[in-house]
């Protein structure tokens, strides 16, 4: 999936770890075989490529992965969608290249694609989906939340109880570090040039996944564009939202969240993401400065509530706007 994953754990003496490191690269790879844009011969690219109305046997993980994401697409409104494909491609963000291609960006703005969830049949008894019109998927969203559950559930698998997985910007936790701490999780301080953490993240048996627009983007007229595609407007999101992180029990869940939180922006994501009950961190540019949002109990000073599975401490000198 163009990216690097990674296993920081703490096994006892028996566990088998050269067994373990086949079995986590096997994860990913079955993940990446079946859910990537980049391999023509992918299980999504051969559902991309059947004719509108034609069924298409699929692997079960695959069909588990658009059942999610689905639902988060009708929860969202359509915020978060899949079939931003050509989107995605058409903007210089996918396998097509890397530069934009005029053409299919104004066809993009001229047409205004359906919520996938409305046009995407799935058959789970049967293992097979369908498209109703002509139209591409990209899992980019919430692919690699999957497999990063992947790898979990396979730690698990070897009888281990504390460790650390990671694919990218999406990451999951089990247990805690041998002195009984949890797991440290810095939260990148959106910034195009320099790397700093804006805080970190007390996580333990839960997940996490950042969405932002300061690491994967292209310039348009003096324009820095995001890589997160806003199907209404046919092209990358135009909102104050520099990123947003949900911790969440999985991290596909965690991942296809924070997708949607950006898309929506800082009004209407905040919204939904207290009417779902989710655990949230927005940072916002306003006025040359970041602000924070924060949602849910994990980003709630320590002293309210119940003790969650993950806990969020700013840095004391991140320079950031009071909290809303």
């Amino acid at each position: 999936m163009g990216t690097r994953w990674s296993a920081l754990l703490y096994a006892p003496p028996e566990a088998d770890i050269p067994a373990l490191d086949i079995a986590l690269a096997r994860a990913v790879d079955r993940v990446d075989r079946q859910m990537s844009t980049w391999k023509p011969d992918s299980d999504l690219m051969r559902l991309n490529a059947a004719s509108p109305g034609a069924w298409v046997p699929l692997p079960r993980e695959l069909l588990q992965v658009l059942t999610r994401g689905l639902e988060v697409g009708r929860m969202s409104g359509g915020a978060f969608d899949i079939g931003v494909g050509r989107l995605v491609n058409a903007w210089g963000f996918g396998a097509a290249g890397s530069i934009p291609d005029s053409e299919a960006i104004q066809a993009a703005l001229h047409e205004r694609l359906p919520p996938t969830h409305t046009v995407l049949e799935l058959d789970a008894p049967e293992s097979r989906a369908r498209r109703h019109a002509d139209f591409a998927l990209d899992l980019s969203g919430i692919a690699k939340g999957f497999a990063t559950d992947e790898m979990m559930r396979t730690v698990k698998a070897f009888g281990i109880a504390d460790g650390l997985v990671g694919l990218d910007g999406e990451l999951a936790a089990i247990g805690t570090k041998p002195d009984g701490t949890p797991w440290l999780i810095a939260v990148e301080k959106p910034d195009d040039d320099l790397r700093s953490p804006l805080g970190v993240i007390e996580l333990r048996d839960a997940a996490v996944a950042t969405s932002g627009d300061y690491r994967h983007w292209i310039e348009v007229g003096g324009t820095r564009l995001s890589h997160t595609m806003d199907r209404l407007r046919g092209g990358p999101i135009d909102n104050a939202i520099a990123s947003v992180s949900v911790v969440a029990a999985s991290c596909m869940e965690a991942d296809a969240w924070a997708t949607a939180l950006m898309v929506l922006g800082p009004t209407e994501g905040r919204t939904l993401a207290e009417k779902r009950g989710l655990d949230a961190l927005f940072v916002e540019r306003s006025d040359g400065k970041l602000g924070e949002i924060r949602i849910g109990p994990v980003f709630q000073p320590a002293s309210t509530g119940s003790r969650p599975l993950a806990r969020w401490r700013p840095r004391e000198d991140s320079n950031l706007r009071p909290p809303a």
